[in-house]
């Protein structure tokens, strides 16, 4: 993998047809002088659902006219450059004054010799501005003002780091040749107004009436929801459907309130300590500052703007990758159904992030987003990001939180462009807006806005910031509201009178203490189960035994469309045999199939059936252990091709999203997939299952958690590698325990409640093809959505013992919770009953085969496929097999601390005989998941085989 730059297209295809035999991907190229074409690595898939890039954007390259020109005029070309370049660290930006504009000398014509100010240039070609008669003839005195006012007022730019030369030449023409364009009427001021103002009469109505709520006003960035209005109404202008957008704590209710018409009685309701769902429902529900919003938002078009606000947690920046994952499954549903073919991607939906100054610097999920931006299967077709820059995290100051000269400069590992905008200053802010919209328009890439703002109280209301920063306080204390600054300039201009804003404050304080009246008679309305969403129900309890077999006649059909590709496509050779070949055999002439057979038999039937499925992870479409090959890739041509798409019909679709080397992102960008819409599986394979770790909060926060807090479903499913191989302590363990921790299963099985679970999500162990084949078609024929944690299999993938034959999976079958023992003779002999999960009973089969006459039925081996819920009632009819066995045993190769062991102790010690106790047969308690050394690994290995079949 490398990266070149080309000075043009010749250098290009020469490297190209004398260098290695690789394909490459050339951007291209708006004309010979358009340089810097970035060569990228690449697959050929443009054909492959799913791969989707933005269109291209030609910007003329220069005439000869103003080539001549530029070289004829050096000096003034490293003048105009040096303002494009440096002169954001010359601009004032800072509300409060403490970071003074710095003295660049960069910017003094005299270094290049431009000495008289009367000198005239013609700056054609060389910067955009031209006098108000059109002329491009300019003295040294007017294009050093120009410059000054363009690059050094209350707006900052940075986009020289661009790599593309037809982006930054945009940029800068666009800058030099319509700030001077940009005006707003009367109209649009008072609009801009009437948002401060509300904001503000929000924060002193919540400050007066729930004082000792922590509400993370916008007091001191209150021009973020002038951001905002700007960005919506441009969206709305320029025909885009959808804004989705995610964002922390601090403002949130003022832009919910003010802009996105959140209802104030509901809020009300909430905060006198109500539920924000109706009673009958099973929700915990969430705190005010992690509450969403959906509405529709007109700016005097024919359609409307639907604006979708996710929940996020109070982990910062969290929700960036849902909201990056939520976005794109929207826009392919809408590509999908739409009927115009010249759709493009970011056409009809755009990505919303706004962000923290400290967290946007500090928090590693912000890298990692910005990573999946340009990717052709996670793109939104370019995300406007705002950071509301308050200059302080918590107590911490900018010298503290970050190493950059900006909070910023994490956005320029994408070469996305940034605004920087006083935000003392409205209207400046709406044109940074606009110049970023336009950039995303045109290249469909992320645009950063850095807005400068302040933050009038501690952390939350109830906090004091002078302890720690006592000078930048001060200030705030002694200066002017942002929203109260702007109402003077608004009437100096006559755009409005003293009584306009007195009556404008004062209706909107009415309005508020109506809400807040009102709010003792609100009846809040759940709105979970809408749109794509209707017609699925809101489980209460475990479904039983669903029906998800299909006809064998469907599964060899489904099976040979799985590795066939035409006969011009040059498959490997080694797939042919290893892979195509034995898997027609197994199908034609049994007796049974592997593992990556019954999940192409699973994805096959799904898609026949019109759903669609998305398998994202690192090397997911080979597979890490070079099992599924969803995908081909020609050995001539390296084009790509997924067998699944050319079942027929009118199949649904498979997308193979192999992704960056990301889990906490990627896995955050999968949930936002899933909550998105019910008929798309959403599946995320972990490259070894502790992989899961890193992703920790997304976990937690949005799987684990998402419908208790929120009614948001999902039926996402994390394959997770696990099972112990002498491979050491890491990647043997997918840390299953952590899972079940986070379960809300009864400890108390014996209890009348237990007979019904209504897991969060399920935890599951299979051992064969077909249970996992069941698995995953469950997860869309039922008809309520619920994660799914497979802790799924490594060595099984080949284990010539662990297959299943197809009428394992036929009609009438389906998944088992409990697999019962099958290697006892005499059901009535066994003393002792062996309960374990995972692929340890492959072990622990074998050796009892080879003990047989042995242990002569006084053993049985029960396998738990599924943790959580927890089996209840088919443990309970497993053991009743059993009436003779005095000892039960769980049995695992994980340490004790870890693995299932913890889980199920307590709830089958409920289960079982008066006076029996449950043995644990396994490693002890360790740090580490087991040991690195391979000797002892082995001796622990064979010890726990033998104590469990050790006869009584």
């Amino acid at each position: 993998m490398w990266r070149a730059t080309l000075s043009n297209t010749r250098q290009a295809h020469r490297l190209l047809s004398t260098g290695p035999r690789l394909k490459y991907k050339v951007s291209a190229l708006a004309s010979p002088a358009k340089a810097g074409a970035i060569l990228r690595r690449s697959y050929h898939e443009d054909v492959v659902y799913g791969y989707r890039v933005p269109k291209d954007f030609v910007y003329p390259d220069y005439s000869p006219q103003q080539l001549k020109n530029r070289q004829q005029q050096a000096a003034l070309v490293c003048l105009v450059n040096a303002f494009r370049t440096t002169g954001h660290r010359a601009t004032d930006l800072d509300p409060l004054g403490i970071q003074k504009r710095q003295a660049i000398p960069e910017l003094d014509p005299a270094r290049y010799g431009l000495t008289d100010a009367n000198e005239m240039f013609d700056v054609d070609g060389i910067l955009a501005a031209k006098t108000e008669d059109g002329s491009t003839m300019l003295s040294v005195a007017e294009i050093h003002k120009a410059l000054t006012d363009l690059y050094c007022g209350h707006v900052a730019f940075e986009f020289e780091h661009i790599p593309d030369t037809a982006e930054k030449r945009w940029f800068a023409d666009h800058i030099e040749s319509t700030s001077t364009n940009y005006k707003l009427d009367a109209a649009k001021k008072r609009r801009f107004y009437e948002l401060l103002a509300r904001s503000e009469a929000f924060d002193n109505f919540m400050q007066k009436k729930f004082g000792q709520v922590k509400r993370y006003g916008l007091e001191g960035a209150e021009s973020a929801i002038v951001a905002l209005d700007e960005l919506f109404s441009l969206c709305n202008h320029s025909n885009i459907a959808e804004a989705v957008v995610g964002m922390p704590h601090r403002g949130r209710l003022n832009i919910l309130v003010d802009l996105l018409k959140y209802s104030p009685r509901a809020l009300f309701h909430k905060l006198h300590g109500n539920a924000e769902f109706p009673s009958d429902l099973p929700a915990s529900g969430d705190v005010i500052s992690h509450i969403a919003s959906s509405p529709m938002l007109n700016y005097g078009c024919s359609s409307d703007l639907h604006v979708t606000m996710l929940h996020n947690p109070s982990h910062l920046e969290a929700v960036n990758p849902v909201v990056a994952g939520y976005g794109r499954a929207k826009q392919m549903y809408l590509y999908d159904k739409n009927t115009d073919p010249g759709c493009a991607l970011g056409d009809r939906l755009i990505g919303v992030q706004i962000h923290g100054d400290a967290a946007f610097t500090g928090q590693g999920v912000i890298m990692e987003t910005l990573g999946l931006s340009n990717l052709p299967h996670f793109s939104l077709g370019g995300t406007v990001h705002i950071i509301i820059n308050n200059q302080i995290g918590y107590t911490t100051p900018a010298t503290n939180a970050r190493s950059t000269l900006y909070t910023s400069d994490i956005a320029k590992l994408v070469n996305a462009p940034v605004i920087h905008v006083n935000g003392d200053y409205p209207e400046e802010v709406a044109r940074a807006m606009r110049v970023a919209f336009e950039y995303r328009k045109l290249f469909r890439k992320d645009v950063i806005i850095d807005l400068i703002t302040f933050r009038r109280w501690g952390h939350n209301e109830l906090d004091e910031p002078s302890f720690t920063q006592p000078h930048m306080y001060k200030i705030i204390r002694a200066r002017e509201s942002v929203p109260k600054q702007y109402e003077r300039r608004m009437q100096d201009e006559g755009v409005i009178s003293k009584a306009d804003a007195s009556e404008t404050r004062s209706a909107f304080t009415k309005y508020l203490d109506d809400e807040l009246v009102a709010s003792k008679d609100y009846v809040p309305q759940a709105d979970h189960l809408k749109g794509k969403w209707a017609g699925l129900t809101m489980a209460t309890e475990v479904a039983p035994s669903i029906d998800t077999g299909v006809s064998e006649a469907t599964l060899r059909e489904v099976g040979e469309k799985s590795v066939s590709a035409d006969s011009a496509f040059h498959v490997h050779s080694r797939l042919v045999k290893h892979h195509i070949q034995p898997r027609l055999k197994r199908l034609q002439d049994g007796p049974s199939v592997d593992w990556a057979t019954a999940e192409a038999l699973a994805f096959g039937t799904l898609l026949k059936e019109g759903f669609n499925i998305r398998l994202c992870g690192q090397d997911v479409g080979r597979g890490t252990f070079s099992q599924r090959h969803a995908m081909f890739v020609c050995q001539d041509t390296e084009n790509v091709f997924i067998p699944l798409n050319s079942i027929g019909g009118s199949q649904g679709k498979l997308e193979v999203a192999n992704s960056n080397l990301s889990e906490l992102a990627v896995l955050g960008f999968e949930y936002g997939v899933s909550i998105q819409s019910p008929n798309v599986l959403p599946i995320w394979e972990a490259q070894f299952g502790d992989f899961n770790n890193t992703a920790q909060v997304i976990i937690d926060t949005y799987i684990s958690s998402g419908e208790t807090k929120w009614l948001r479903q999902s039926g996402l499913v994390m394959l997770l590698p696990h099972g112990y191989d002498g491979a050491g302590p890491e990647h043997s363990s997918s840390r299953i325990e952590r899972f079940l921790q986070l379960c809300n299963t009864p400890l108390d099985m014996s209890v009348e409640s237990s007979k019904t679970q209504n897991p969060n999500m399920h935890v599951a162990i299979p051992t064969t093809p077909a249970q996992i084949f069941h698995l995953l078609r469950r997860q869309m024929k039922r008809d309520y959505r619920k994660p799914l944690v497979v802790a799924g299999p490594k060595t099984l993938l080949r284990l010539s013992a662990a297959t299943s034959p197809l009428e394992d999976m036929a009609p009438g079958t389906s998944f088992q919770p409990v697999l019962s023992d099958s290697l006892a003779d005499d059901p009535t002999k066994v003393k002792r009953v062996v309960f374990m999960a995972g692929k340890l009973y492959y072990d622990l089969a074998k050796a009892y085969v080879e003990r047989k006459d042995e242990i002569s039925s006084r053993i049985a081996i029960v396998r738990v496929e599924e943790v959580c819920p927890f089996p209840r009632q088919e443990l309970l009819e497993e053991m009743a097999r059993f009436p003779a066995a005095t000892e039960f045993t769980w049995c695992q190769e994980e340490t004790m601390n870890a693995g299932v062991y913890t889980f199920v102790q307590p709830r089958m010690q409920s289960l079982l005989p008066k006076g029996s106790v449950l043995g644990y047969i396994g490693r002890g308690p360790l740090a580490a998941p087991v040991t690195g050394i391979s000797n002892v690994y082995k001796a622990e290995q064979a010890q726990i085989i033998s104590n469990a079949l050790s006869i009584i």
